[in-house]
């Protein structure tokens, strides 16, 4: 009986330390890749900031300053009303905004918009009123004298007051004043409290307005 040797199985070698070495090396760029946090860029330098820190320009120049020197308009919202009209489907809404426009140096404007959207009423009432600005007679920061402003059902007494009175008033007084520059002022509102009516009777009064100079060279007064 022949007895052959016995093949003894190969043993794999240990890889080389340089491989094993260069496998955690390029493990940890990768690790390091997914912890680090994404740089978007929306604009501006470095990602959504500007120099120094600041924001970039935005899309729709919302932040924006007016060129040259031309004057700041002061806007403000008096009123929204919401009418309701009932058809076959259920109700469609429709809003109108009273507005006042006005330069903080005697000039004012009112406006009336409609539209199915509040933001377009608001639009349609600012546009309104930009069209429609007046100048009014003022004397530094308050009114030459007293006045009864009437509109409608609307009336509104405006009186002259001392530096440090304030504005003495409110609601549709209050806006239309502010945006002409009145700051010093004593007001009542003796009529009818509908917006439209008190917002206009306050433009009455101070259409009305006269300065001193502007009398004296009617009576040709020396």
């Amino acid at each position: 009986m022949s007895t052959e040797p016995t093949s003894v199985p190969e043993t794999p070698t240990p890889a080389a330390p340089e491989a094993a070495a260069s496998a955690p090396e390029t493990a940890a760029p990768a690790a390091a890749e997914r912890r680090a946090p994404r740089q978007f860029n929306r604009g501006g330098q470095g990602g959504n900031r500007g120099p120094g820190g600041n924001r970039g320009p935005r899309r729709d120049n919302r932040d924006a300053k007016p060129e040259g020197d031309g004057p700041t308009m002061i806007e403000k919202v008096v009123f929204i009303n919401r009418c309701a009209k009932v058809v076959k489907g259920g109700r469609r809404f429709s809003f109108a905004a009273l507005a006042v426009v006005g330069d903080g140096k005697g000039k004012v404007g009112i406006g009336y918009g409609k539209a199915n959207e509040v933001p377009d009423a608001i639009k349609k009432g600012t546009a309104n009123a930009h069209k429609h600005m007046v100048n009014v007679k003022l004397k530094g920061d308050t009114i030459p004298h007293d006045v009864l402003g009437v509109y409608d059902g609307g009336k509104v007494l405006l009186k002259p007051a001392s530096p440090g009175t304030g504005l003495i008033a409110g609601g549709g007084v209050r806006a239309v004043l502010e945006a002409a520059g009145v700051k010093n002022i004593l007001t009542k509102s003796m009529g009818s409290s509908n917006h439209i009516a008190v917002v206009h009777a306050t433009l009455n009064g101070l259409l009305q307005l006269r300065l001193a100079e502007n009398i004296a060279a009617v009576r040709k007064i020396s």
